[in-house]
């Protein structure tokens, strides 16, 4: 066993591919479930990609190449993106962000479109000024160009 820098005891992570168990199953669920699902939806469209890839190239001979290989990392990747999420030092991570999560405060409906309507008015404010300045600008040098 390693010792990482938050002091908790951790296999190293190619230590953790081989094994089945589940870390502190109850704790960060949902952010590990939604980790794990990005990782597997990143991993099946490279192996989508990589099974057009491999189909357009075989040509016409009949190849198990552009469905073996995509088939097997996918399998290997699903594997991987389930292990990751339960890898301590990774896991210990995704229950921290979870917990925080849990203490931001969001706004209310009428919060939200408060604020909105203040970035948007100053959004507008501030592109208004600047075509001003580039219009004020273009004048004073078009004016110097042309002495």
């Amino acid at each position: 066993m390693s010792r990482d820098l938050a002091g908790s005891n951790s296999a190293p992570l190619y230590m953790e591919l081989v094994q089945a168990s589940v870390y502190k199953p109850n704790q960060g669920r949902i952010v590990r479930q939604l980790t794990c699902l990005a990782i597997w939806i990143v991993i099946g469209m490279g192996c989508w990609a990589l099974h057009s890839t491999l189909r357009g190239s075989a040509g016409s001979g009949s190849s198990y190449l552009p469905v073996l290989v995509p088939g097997l990392l996918l399998i290997s990747g699903a594997w991987f993106g389930f292990r990751v999420v339960n890898w301590p030092r990774f896991a210990d991570f995704l229950i921290a962000v979870e917990a925080e999560m849990n203490k931001v405060t969001w706004p209310s409906k009428d919060e939200l479109v408060r604020a909105s309507i203040v970035v948007i008015f100053t959004i507008f404010f501030l592109a208004v000024a600047l075509f001003s300045f580039d219009i004020i600008w273009q004048t004073v040098f078009g004016f110097i160009n042309g002495v």
